[in-house]
């Protein structure tokens, strides 16, 4: 029982992880999956870009959605891995 629970924490600690990046200001230090960092780094720095400019691109308006998407996604499948692991384990 105690190596499931150990594994279980193995799990969660990047999740409880990645729901706190999207609020860092430190792009470099919060990602830990390189296709993420990338993908997060590259929007970000085109949104700042735009707005060191003083200009309102359409780029802006789709990178507030998705991130919206994302942050929806990354619920889901969290709600879906909880309901899993509840079945697998008993919880």
């Amino acid at each position: 029982m105690s190596g499931e629970i150990s594994n279980l924490k193995i799990y969660m600690h990047p999740n409880i992880h990645s729901s706190t990046f999207y609020s860092s200001q430190d792009m470099k230090t919060t990602h830990k999956c390189p296709r993420t960092k990338k993908m997060w780094y590259t929007y970000t720095m085109e949104y700042y870009s735009a707005m060191k400019k003083n200009e309102i691109t359409p780029f802006a308006a789709t990178w507030m959605q998705l991130e919206i998407i994302i942050l929806s996604e990354v619920s889901q499948k969290e709600k879906d891995k909880y309901y899993m692991i509840s079945l697998i384990c008993g919880i």
